[in-house]
């Protein structure tokens, strides 16, 4: 996988984080920039995290579906792709209360907003992607879209929100795809 590939990915495993940043960012009194970065720091911190340990789960199990780990990282990034496509088009609204930045409200959010990298964790071992580089640019891209999603929500309003998740879930699709007809391909 190509460093601009790997951006591609981490912009579209960002997305959900954004669209939660967005939505806190709408309901803050102030969305100073110390805010911002505590969001960030959450929900980059999961995003990282979480494909190493996809990573590893997948690695363990991939000399027993080498046969047709493609198609597992192909269905990985449709499937949560898909989702994020689907959860793009839902009327959900941002909650009216100040949004809490203690642990044990953004921890669970941080959580939910990263499964879909630990799922992209599973097809980076699949395809032997650097893992190491990987989790950094998708934590550091988390990072920068979540911060940026607070100021933009106090700003803009939630109108970008569910386009950035539509689009996110398009790149993981198109990547997915890339990966399985690259595959396809060199068995042509």
């Amino acid at each position: 996988m190509s460093l601009a590939e790997l951006f591609v990915v981490a912009a579209g495993l960002s997305m959900d984080a954004f669209a939660v940043g967005v939505c806190a960012g709408l309901t803050m009194r102030r969305a100073t920039f110390k805010k911002a970065a505590v969001v960030g720091l959450y929900f980059g911190f999961f995003q990282a995290v979480m494909p190493l340990l996809g990573y590893f789960a997948g690695a363990f199990f991939a000399g027993s579906i080498a046969a047709f780990d493609h198609w597992a990282a192909f269905g990985l990034l449709c499937f949560l792709g898909g989702k994020m496509i689907a959860g793009s088009f839902k009327s959900g609204k941002c909650p009216d209360a100040e949004p809490s930045l203690r642990p044990s409200f953004m921890l669970p959010l941080a959580f939910a907003t990263s499964i879909d990298a630990l799922a992209a964790g599973v097809s980076f071992a699949f395809i032997h992607a650097d893992i190491v580089q990987a989790a950094l640019i998708i934590g550091a891209v988390t990072f920068l879209t979540s911060a940026a999603g607070v100021k933009i929500g106090k700003t803009a309003g939630a109108r970008f929100a569910s386009k950035a998740e539509f689009a996110g879930g398009l790149i993981l699709v198109l990547i997915g795809t890339r990966i399985l007809l690259e595959h396809l391909r060199g068995y042509a």
